[in-house]
């Protein structure tokens, strides 16, 4: 059954700034998983007449072409070869794709009483748990299929449209303390329910039938729960954005719309947009940024530049930039004791500078200075984000990617509430801001 109310508002939300926002919407929609994200934007850089490469063949690029690759189908790293001396140097905007949720473990289908099949899951990340109960939620992923060659396995990518599944709360009447405070057990408590079916081999095809697949053919998988809710603007003037996995994906989406913005205008250093999976576990993987698939890259492209030169690659490192995007805390109208006293970066700032004096983060004072001129050039507001002196910040892809490359660069983010809840809200006008301040690091 349709979600009527949702699909009306769909329709009529307006074409907010030029497109940018409704294009940000439908992208956060197209893009529950990182394999659907990268799947997406594989789809937009092969019509903005990028050239698909593979890490295992030869490439041949050339001056001014546009180039990407992919790694696990679920990372991808986009560049537009410089005009310049090799060593000119790369501009690169880094983010991930990824975001905390719920994995479905193999043998998933768990049969409980009165027939009704629940999914045995995975939390992956850190997301905030309440905050997915009793939500219209389907699945999204991959699921690999046999193919002639044991190695290449057939990938299929999967996004159910329609609602599929809820993870059902306990009824206040079992548990009068709910809002008194409750601890919920991973295991336990938030599992989700698909169906209710009269056999056990019903129940173990149950979710192989609805993704319309032949269980026969199935060799892995790797799917995850999404809300089925779409991506909105909501407020008085339509100044915030609601959906799920703002963070990181609205980075995405600034960094790929600032690429293809400026693709056909000529610069000497070659533009990098670098798009890694797994920073909510630690970027611990051949295709996070603790990885050198990066740096591969990057060595790649100037020994094909410059193939007669053994220092060319740390010449363009040396002379690099790169701005890490990965979104922000904003000042919250309920717990504003919850920031630093002076820095409290708010929904409509502009961009954050993220800074942290235990280098949780890479920027110095070296690196924010060229930001903050950035935006200055882009005629954009910025903003700072200290952590409250009492309360511990994470990290993010910067510091992890200086353990690889030796890179001058910033963190920086856009200002957001909820950062991890099912659904987060952030503001339409900083996405704005943060895209043109991004098309113009790619053309300074």
């Amino acid at each position: 059954m349709k979600n009527f109310d949702y699909l009306h508002h769909r329709k009529k939300r307006p074409n907010i700034m030029n497109g940018n926002i409704s294009s940000l919407l439908n992208f956060l929609d197209k893009s529950p998983m990182s394999f659907n994200a990268v799947d997406t934007i594989s789809k937009t850089l092969d019509r903005a007449g990028f050239t698909a490469l593979k890490a295992a063949d030869e490439w041949n690029i050339e001056p001014g072409g546009r180039y990407y690759v992919t790694k696990n189908g679920s990372a991808i790293f986009a560049f537009i070869i410089g005009t310049g001396d090799p060593d000119a140097g790369f501009r690169i905007i880094s983010a991930h794709s990824d975001s905390p949720g719920f994995r479905i473990k193999p043998n998933a289908a768990m049969k409980s009483p009165g027939g009704v099949v629940k999914l045995n899951t995975e939390v992956y990340g850190g997301p905030i748990l309440y905050t997915w109960f009793d939500r219209p939620l389907s699945v999204a992923g991959r699921v690999l299929m046999r193919g002639s060659d044991p190695f290449n396995p057939v990938t299929k990518i999967v996004k159910v449209e329609r609602p599929l599944l809820t993870i059902p709360h306990l009824a206040i009447h079992f548990n009068r303390q709910v809002n008194d405070g409750n601890k919920l057990s991973r295991q336990k408590d938030m599992l989700p329910v698909l169906g209710i079916v009269k056999s056990e081999l019903e129940a173990d095809n149950l979710l192989m039938r609805s993704l319309d697949i032949d269980p026969a053919e199935v060799v892995g998988m790797e799917l995850g729960l999404y809300d089925t809710t779409p991506a909105m603007t909501l407020g008085a003037d339509n100044e915030f954005i609601t959906s799920g996995r703002i963070d990181d994906l609205s980075m995405v989406h600034a960094a790929m719309t600032a690429l293809l913005a400026e693709a056909a205008t000529p610069c000497a250093a070659t533009r990098v947009m670098a798009i890694f999976d797994n920073e909510e576990t630690g970027s611990g993987t051949k295709q996070g940024a603790a990885s050198p698939v990066l740096r591969d890259i990057l060595w790649r492209i100037t020994s094909l530049l410059a193939p007669t030169s053994s220092q060319a690659f740390y010449r363009a490192v040396a002379r690099s930039f790169m701005v890490s995007a990965d979104n922000a805390h904003a000042v919250h109208p309920n717990y504003v004791e919850k920031q630093d006293p002076t820095n409290h970066p708010s929904l409509g700032g502009g961009p954050v500078i993220k800074i942290n004096a235990n280098c949780k983060y890479m920027t110095d004072g070296d690196s924010a200075a060229v930001f903050a001129e950035v935006c200055r050039q882009a005629a954009v507001p910025f903003q700072y984000f200290v952590n409250h002196s009492d309360v511990a910040g994470g990290s993010t892809l910067g510091n992890i990617l200086t353990s690889q490359i030796d890179l001058r660069g910033v963190d920086m983010g856009a200002a957001m509430w909820a950062m991890h809840s099912c659904r987060e809200t952030a503001s339409t006008i900083d996405h704005c801001h943060i895209t043109r301040a991004f098309t113009t690091f790619y053309t300074l």
